[in-house]
């Protein structure tokens, strides 16, 4: 079940596990620094286009992302 407390959580992990700054991730989506901030802490969420672009950055699925599996492998 998608909410946006685990979109959060699974984005900040994602942060965090690949030692990458806030901006750096800006840059990567074409997104503001605070508004990667608002996405990691819950406050907001972002558009289909920038999900997919986390997604892609990451390399995890977009299932991951928003709680649908556990599993953070594209298929």
């Amino acid at each position: 079940m998608f909410t946006k407390r685990i979109f959060s959580e699974r984005l900040s992990l994602l942060i965090n596990k690949n030692k990458l700054s806030k901006q750096a991730v800006a840059n990567a989506i074409n997104v503001s620094r605070p508004a990667v901030s608002q996405f990691a802490n819950g406050e907001n969420l972002p558009s289909v286009e920038k999900l997919v672009a986390l997604a892609d950055f990451f390399d995890v699925s977009i299932d991951y992302l928003v709680g649908r599996s556990n599993d953070p492998r594209r298929h």
